[in-house]
């Protein structure tokens, strides 16, 4: 069993692919893990939804790819 992230603890949030392809947030951990989705403002202000792209990853960051425009 692993250990429970420390509250206010944050991993990398990798976008793989769509407008944002290539830039990384700091994105808070959810009960352990990174989170199924984050919301991201692309530099116009709109919001850009991004979903893990795999369930397993570990280590300091995970991948996202491109869902839709929010």
């Amino acid at each position: 069993m692993t250990d429970p992230a420390p509250e206010g603890a944050t991993i990398a949030a990798k976008l793989v692919d769509g407008p944002l392809k290539g830039r990384s947030v700091d994105t808070a951990i959810v009960q352990g893990r990174p989170p199924s989705t984050v919301e991201v403002a692309d530099d116009d202000g709109t919001m850009c939804r991004y979903c893990l792209t795999e369930l397993a990853q570990d280590g300091p960051s995970a991948q996202y790819s491109f869902l839709y425009r929010v």
